[in-house]
């Protein structure tokens, strides 16, 4: 059984026992979260949501809060001598998908 989530306007296709890396979420570790934004659930039977599937909801588990590997933006402009270079790290949150309740 798998369902199709969507977080931080991004989708993800979870199952149980499965972890996802996820744009951070304002939650403290260890916490459980129920996430009712669900767009399929796939069993028995496919529940496909418009835009959401009713009842449906996936919890999970906050395993750690960290940061992503740099990103290195760097624009140039010939002969204008334009030369810009920037960098971000994004924080992110690790899932553990416990239960798919719907």
């Amino acid at each position: 059984m798998y369902a199709i989530i969507e977080s931080g306007s991004k989708q993800y296709r979870v199952a149980v026992g499965e972890t996802i890396t996820v744009d951070r979420l304002n939650a403290e570790e260890g916490a459980v979260l129920n996430l009712d934004r669900v767009l399929l659930v796939s069993g028995d039977d496919v529940k496909v949501g418009a835009p959401t599937v009713d009842g449906a909801s996936v919890t999970a588990k906050v395993v750690t809060h960290s940061r992503g590997d740099k990103v290195t933006t760097f624009k140039y402009k010939p002969r204008q001598r334009t030369r810009v270079r920037r960098g971000f790290r994004s924080s992110l949150t690790t899932l553990e998908i416990t239960a798919i309740n719907g």
